[in-house]
């Protein structure tokens, strides 16, 4: 039985659907993305981040992007945890553990009847109209009059399924740990609650 997930996702440009370590993408949308290769579409749920690869190849296609890829600030990544607590707090959702790093977001959460397609989707766009809202939307200069702004979100998610204690220990202990990994400080948002607690019902 899965008891929980841990899900990641990014924002835009930091993972291309031609990444040769390998994607959730079928199709690479943009021709001049293209040339660098077909989508490289994985079922695998071990993450490959670590996996070697050509770093000058994939930091060259990225120069193909129509827009700059995104990187939070510090601001922006408080506001993109004011836009998840919105949504946490709303849709009674348990999460024991958070890290929001500049490019991709870590997230360990309660299972909830919902699919976690579903669940990432909406936490990225409460994140989006936070950003808007609070006038830090990273791609805003790029947005056409009487039309939004161009996404920060790449599309899907790379999920784990959690069917134990020890694996949800795990996975909180390794997004806990990610941020400092990151060379980043600690992360402590207030919409985070210690496992095993979760949050009762409306």
């Amino acid at each position: 039985m899965i008891h929980a997930y841990h899900v990641i996702f990014s924002t835009y440009g930091f993972w291309l659907p031609n990444d040769p370590r390998g994607s959730w993408s079928d199709f690479v949308g943009a021709w001049e993305l293209y040339t660098y290769g077909r989508a490289t579409k994985v079922y695998t749920r071990r993450s490959s981040a670590q996996d070697p690869h050509d770093h000058a190849l994939r930091r060259e296609a990225k120069k193909a992007l129509k827009y700059p890829p995104v990187q939070f600030t510090g601001l922006q990544a408080r506001a993109v945890a004011r836009g998840f607590t919105r949504y946490i707090d709303h849709s009674n959702m348990t999460v024991w553990a958070c890290s929001i790093l500049p490019d991709h977001v870590h997230l360990v959460y309660y299972r909830m009847n919902r699919l976690a397609e579903r669940i990432v989707n909406q936490l990225k766009g409460a994140a989006t109209k936070q950003l808007a809202r609070e006038n830090l939307h990273p791609l805003a200069q790029y947005a056409v009059p009487d039309r939004r702004p161009p996404k920060i979100w790449t599309r899907g998610l790379w999920k784990v399924f959690l069917n134990s204690e020890q694996a949800i220990l795990r996975a909180i202990q390794y997004v806990e740990e990610n941020s400092v990994m990151a060379g980043k400080r600690t992360q402590n948002w207030k919409f985070v609650l210690p496992f095993p607690a979760t949050r009762s019902a409306p």
